[in-house]
């Protein structure tokens, strides 16, 4: 008995924060319904087009923002209060969400509204992701951040499972304009929340004064540091071709399994639910390695690849269980070491580059996997992404191996009085 307590407590660790346990309450609900609007919009794209590349696009135009200004976004978010960034990057999307129920609610809907609004929302997120993630730090502090991350993770997966299940509902009962509105709604969670978090229980770290400079002055930083500037190389390449789920899914349940949005809906919570027990296994975790997150890609990659060989739906249900437990392993993996690896007064900027890295990059790789689901068929889109990630794998080993001499892959240890100072850690060998 003492053991699951014992178990429970350094899991749940962080949410003894009433700040972060506020802070997690209203993102759950936000995050919900952000992923019911997600399947909405799929579906809503493929219903008037019935175009895999079209698909593509739309979700290039949502992240393009994100990798032509995030990087000067992380600038401003090092620069003024995170929690009144958020303020207005939620209010913001809370409308936009709304604008689209609207039009789908009154059949005006055209697909170059779609691409405005995605395109749109997308500026808000270039400045809202960094601002989220960096925030986390200044609501638990760097002791608690690991559970912290891992726990944020799991509840946006978890999300994944509860968003898609209620819009296929939704859809099926009273139509898709409700699941847009509801996510509009949900916006209002996180902002209460936002007024309702304490100041005087935040860790503030110092803050820049200026921004001319700043953007170059992060980039040499990253580039100077390994343990950075290859997570994010890693990170990149699953980025643009692996962490395509949201096009290779759609597909997938149409032209494959050829089913309606309750399938996608089921396909998207399966992989939501193997991600939450990944993240609550990951959230006990003592510590984070370089060497732990290459791993992690390559077995991401060799479930992906297993769901594209799978013969049935319910078949692919079992592998993209999987898919989701390495899925939220890797993303925390690499939050923790690059948000601990960091100078706090640099951490907005690098999380940045941490959004461009994991979402910017689906400019490029969403319409080339929508093209591949298209032309050939979802199964190689799936193939495609699976075989991303094991190459990033392989980039990982060659990194380390050729650091053997020079430095040691640093140990982050999650829940630790300090982190560990990367920069002055001596390498070990593997």
């Amino acid at each position: 008995m003492k053991l699951f307590q014992r178990f429970g407590e350094q899991t749940f660790a962080s949410l003894k924060n009433r700040n972060f346990r506020l802070y997690f309450v209203g993102q759950g609900i936000s995050l919900a319904g952000t992923w019911m609007q997600t399947v909405a919009q799929a579906w809503l794209v493929l219903q008037m087009t019935h175009s895999g590349t079209i698909l593509g696009l739309v979700s290039a135009l949502q992240f393009l923002p994100i990798l032509i200004f995030g990087p000067m976004a992380g600038v401003l978010v090092d620069r003024y209060p995170k929690k009144t960034i958020q303020i207005y990057t939620q209010s913001i999307s809370g409308l936009l969400a709304l604008a689209l129920g609207v039009l789908v609610a009154l059949g005006h809907i055209q697909l170059w509204m779609i691409y405005a609004l995605a395109l749109a929302l997308g500026l808000i997120s270039a400045v809202d992701n960094p601002a989220r993630q960096a925030f986390v730090v200044e609501l638990v502090g760097e002791t608690e951040l690991g559970n912290a991350v891992t726990l944020s993770t799991a509840e946006l997966n978890l999300a994944r499972v509860a968003g898609p299940a209620l819009a296929g509902a939704v859809i099926a009962t009273v139509g898709m304009a409700s699941c847009f509105f509801l996510n509009a709604v949900s916006y209002i969670a996180v902002i209460i929340v936002l007024f309702l978090i304490r100041d005087a229980e935040l860790t503030i770290n110092k803050t820049t004064t200026a921004i001319k400079g700043k953007l170059r002055e992060g980039f040499r930083y990253v580039m100077a540091t390994a343990v950075l500037r290859n997570s994010l190389i890693i990170m990149a390449i699953i980025g643009t071709l692996t962490y395509e789920y949201s096009i290779n899914l759609p597909l997938i349940a149409q032209f494959t399994f050829h089913g309606n949005a309750g399938t996608y809906a089921i396909l998207t919570a399966a992989m939501g639910m193997g991600s939450v027990v990944g993240g609550i296994l990951t959230a006990h975790r003592s510590h984070v390695t370089e060497r732990l997150l290459v791993e992690t890609a390559f077995f991401l990659g060799v479930s992906t690849i297993l769901t594209a060989l799978m013969p049935t739906e319910t078949l692919s249900l079992v592998t993209l269980v999987i898919v989701g437990y390495y899925s939220v392993n890797f993303i925390s993996q690499s939050n923790i070491l690059l948000q601990l690896g960091s100078k706090p007064e640099m951490r907005g900027r690098v999380m940045a580059l941490w959004t461009v890295a994991f979402l910017g990059s689906t400019v490029i790789g969403g319409p080339i996997i929508g093209w591949i689901g298209q032309v050939f068929s979802p199964r190689w889109g799936l193939g495609v992404s699976g075989s991303a990630a094991i190459v990033a794998a392989g980039y990982g080993v060659i990194t380390l191996r050729g650091r053997v001499k020079q430095e040691v892959p640093p140990v982050v240890q999650l829940g630790s009085d300090e982190a560990v100072d990367i920069e002055e850690k001596e390498t070990r060998a593997l």
